[in-house]
Parts: C-alpha cells; structure tokens; sequence
C-alpha cells in the first residue's frame, strides 16, 4: 500500500495540488502534449529542468536507490519540483531549449504568470521509471501516458543524439543493474548479446521495457490517476483527444491546443527503417506492437 505524504508544495503562493505528468517512451509524444497544456494558459508546464533531469535519471538508472530511500526519495523529488516549478527569470534562465520551446515566452524572460499558474505539470523525459516516487511524493498527481507505434519510436530515436548518447560504452549499467527497466534488458540472453547489438535494437528494447511498465502501470493505478492517450489518435483525432483531456483533468484545455502538433507523423518507421531494422524491431517488440493493436509488416 503506497504511503500517503502529508506535506504540502507550495510554489510561487499556490499550493501545488494534482499536479500533472507526461510519461512515455521517446519519441512517444510527451512533448506534444506538454506544449498543448502550455498553450491552455492554466497550467505551468515544465521540461527537462536540470534538478529535475538529474533525480529523474539517478532513479531510472539505479531503481535501488529509490526502494532503499522510501519517502526520502520522496522527499528529494518534491525538492526537485518546488525549485524547477519556481517562476522567476533565473529560474527559467536554467529552461534548456526544448522547454523554452514549448511556448510562451514573456518579455520578462519567464515562461509564465505566477498570477496565472492554477495547476503544474511537468513532461521531463523518461518520467515513466520514477512513477513509484512520483506517487508517493504527489499522491494526488494525475499521470498521462501516450504510447506509439514502437516503429516510429525507434525511428525517432535513431535521429536523436542525446537518445542515441546512451548506447555509449561505458553508459550503459547492465552490469551492476539486472534486470535493467531503463534498457529494456530482461534477461542474460539479451544481456549478453548488448554489447554487439544493432542501435535499431537497443532503441526497440528501450521501447519494449517503457511499454511493459506502461502495462504495469495501468494495472496498479486507480482510474482517475492515468490516462491513456495513443499518438495516432493524437495526430488524426485531436478534438476527441482535447475533449478527453479536459474531462480527466477536470480543466479546460483548448481545442486549438493540439492543431498542427507533430513529431513526423504516423508511419514514419517506414521511411526512416531499413527492411533490416524493421525485421530486428519486430524480432524484439512484436508481441507488443501486436497486443497494442499495430499491424506488423510482411517483411520477415
């Protein structure tokens, strides 16, 4: 049973209450959606704050220190999150550019009016591996997950540096943590083949381990807590999505919020993959992708 913390953030004169996160894979679409909650003008909306980014990695990389910390991990998130939520100049001066790039920024050099703040969020990625933390430090948090066509993830992922930047020798823990959530390595096979594998495939494992506990999540989380959100729905279906948004939140979020958002679209694997690569994702992910509902290709 999770432990219920009586401690209350205020930030900027506002209690922080149901504060809100975006979890999901990279490249799932977080920071779409980050950006439609930017633009409703009611939340303050926060990506990748460096407090944050660091107690958000030491928990994804080394999930011991969270089970051994207890509520002193929770203690050190909500640390995190009443200075990164903190508006003020230096504060946002720290915003790194894809916060920034959210929206909104104001002649001042702040991303938004304290006056006008009613609700927090934060889209910071790999958020998925310290959910436990995030529950027990903001019991009251409402969670967002979007999940993706793992396709079209890896393709993502393997145009990006900084995700890319984790498959370096010597990044990489599996040493010292196995199972390993934040790779996506479960068990010795995979574990021993790591070092010769493909990129296409370590992307795919880091797809496949955030979708399993994406799974677990749903499980284990009371209705009002999660919702999930499909990026394709995002993409075609965006006034059903602000529609089902506004009703979880219980906060009005624009039908204009989600217009013209994308991160190159639906189907972008196909594209952006080698028949190789295709073959090598669905080898690993592709009793996901088929319970998730995604068709797999006949190029196997």
């Amino acid at each position: 049973m999770r432990t219920t913390s009586p401690h209350i953030l205020v930030v900027n004169g506002t209690k922080v209450r149901r504060p809100v996160f975006l979890l999901g894979a990279p490249h799932s679409g977080t920071d779409l959606l980050a950006r439609a909650l930017r633009r409703s003008g009611a939340f303050h909306v926060t990506m990748g704050r460096p407090g944050v980014v660091r107690t958000v990695y030491a928990f994804a990389r080394r999930p011991s220190i969270a089970n051994e910390q207890g509520q002193g991990a929770a203690r050190v998130l909500r640390d995190a999150y009443a200075h990164t939520w903190q508006v003020t100049r230096e504060g946002c001066g720290e915003c790194p550019a894809d916060c920034r790039g959210l929206g909104r920024i104001g002649a001042d050099g702040t991303c938004a009016d304290p006056r006008g703040v009613q609700r927090f969020a934060d889209a910071t990625p790999d958020l998925i591996y310290s959910t436990d933390v995030i529950l027990d430090a903001f019991p009251d948090a409402q969670l967002i997950q979007i999940i993706r066509d793992g396709r079209d993830v890896v393709a993502g992922m393997l145009t990006d540096e900084r995700c890319l930047a984790w498959f370096r020798p010597g990044f990489a823990n599996l040493d010292e943590v196995f199972p390993n959530p934040f790779f996506g390595v479960e068990d010795v096979t995979e574990r021993a083949r790591w070092p010769q594998a493909g990129v296409a495939v370590k992307c795919a494992l880091r797809w496949r381990g955030a979708i399993r506990l994406s799974a677990r999540l749903r499980a284990q989380t009371p209705e009002e807590q999660l919702l999930t959100i499909r990026y394709e729905e995002l993409v075609a279906r965006p006034r059903e999505v602000v529609s089902a948004l506004s009703d979880y939140l219980g906060q009005r979020v624009s039908r204009t919020a989600l217009y013209g958002l994308h991160d190159g679209g639906v189907g972008r694997w196909q594209e952006g993959l080698t028949p190789k690569q295709v073959i090598q994702v669905e080898k690993i992910a592709g009793a996901e992708l088929t319970r998730l509902g995604y068709r797999l290709s006949d190029r196997g």
